[in-house]
C-alpha cells in the first residue's frame, strides 16, 4: 500500500503533505527529524491520510495536494475538525 498523509507541526501548527509506502515509520521520521524539509518543524501529528494500491496513484494525489490551491482547500474543509482539535482551536 502507498499512503497520502498529512502532518500538523505541533511547533508551528503548519501542514506537512508527503506519500509513502509505510506511514509508520514516515511519522517516525519526521518526528525524529530526519526529513530535511521538516526538521524544524517537529514535533508532528499525523492528521489524515489516503491509501493507493498503486504507487502512481499516491504520488499523483500528493502531486495535486501541493500544486493546486483547489485540491488543497477542498480537503482541508473536509477535515476543520480534525485541523482544529490538533492545533488547538
Amino acid at each position: 500500500m502507498y499512503y497520502v498523509y498529512i502532518l500538523v507541526s505541533e511547533k508551528d501548527g503548519s501542514l506537512y503533505i508527503g506519500y509513502t509506502n509505510d506511514l509508520k515509520r514516515r511519522l517516525v521520521e519526521h518526528n525524529d527529524k530526519q526529513n530535511v524539509s521538516t526538521k524544524h518543524q517537529a514535533p508532528f501529528q499525523l492528521v489524515y491520510y489516503e491509501a493507493y494500491n498503486a504507487r502512481a496513484d499516491a504520488r499523483h494525489r500528493e502531486d495535486m495536494l501541493k500544486r493546486f490551491a483547489g485540491s488543497k482547500t477542498h480537503l482541508m474543509k473536509r477535515i476543520k475538525n480534525s485541523l482544529a482539535h490538533v492545533r488547538g482551536h
